[in-house]
């Protein structure tokens, strides 16, 4: 992510902006590589509840025909998914 480069330096609190210092489009480049597990979804067992879709940091998982699935490229494989689950639908798994 390359920041903003801004024009002028806030010096009081009220001239700080609101908004992300880094310009749109975080999830622009793939995974480097450096993952060593993923998160694996049994589609069985998984009832589209969404809840690894709510609270995954890089919002890198979807809803496909009902069910939850993952777009590996930006997963960084933190395992959050995983630990949210309640039915254990999601298992992690090494990198090949």
């Amino acid at each position: 992510m390359k920041p903003f480069l801004r024009e002028k330096i806030p010096v009081a609190l009220s001239e700080i902006p609101e908004t992300p210092a880094y310009e749109a489009g975080y999830l622009v480049t793939k995974n480097a590589g450096w993952r060593n597990i993923r998160p694996v979804i049994n589609k069985e067992m998984c009832v589209g509840c969404l809840q690894c879709y709510l609270y995954c940091p890089d919002g890198v998982i979807f809803k496909k025909d009902g069910k939850v699935a993952i777009d590996y490229d930006f997963c960084k494989g933190c395992g959050i998914c995983k630990r949210i689950c309640k039915l254990g639908a999601i298992e992690m798994e090494a990198e090949k």
